[in-house]
């Protein structure tokens, strides 16, 4: 792979040699979702592992998502496009 830039090669670069943030597996109904977490009980979407085809297209599965799991079980979605409180549905 070849990347023409006029950034220096060190901010390129830098994170490259850090180990990746650990990722969280989780499962709900037929829908597997490799998460990031963000905060106790939040992730951040990273990709669906396995799902029904339907899933694929939906919004609220799409990777950057935010995805609350930590009260009882109950999975929600939030949006970034609103403000804190405001916008969770429950799926």
């Amino acid at each position: 792979m070849t990347l023409y830039t006029t950034m220096p090669l060190e901010i390129v670069m830098e994170g490259w040699s850090e180990d990746p943030p650990p990722m969280l597996e989780l499962t709900f109904g037929e829908t597997r979702l490799l998460l990031a977490p963000v905060a106790p009980g939040v992730g951040r979407i990273v990709r669906l592992v396995a799902a029904p085809l339907d899933h694929y297209l939906r919004p609220e599965y799409a990777p950057g998502q935010l995805i609350c799991f930590g009260d009882g079980g109950s999975v929600r979605q939030m949006s970034f496009d609103t403000q804190p409180g405001i916008g969770i549905s429950d799926w």
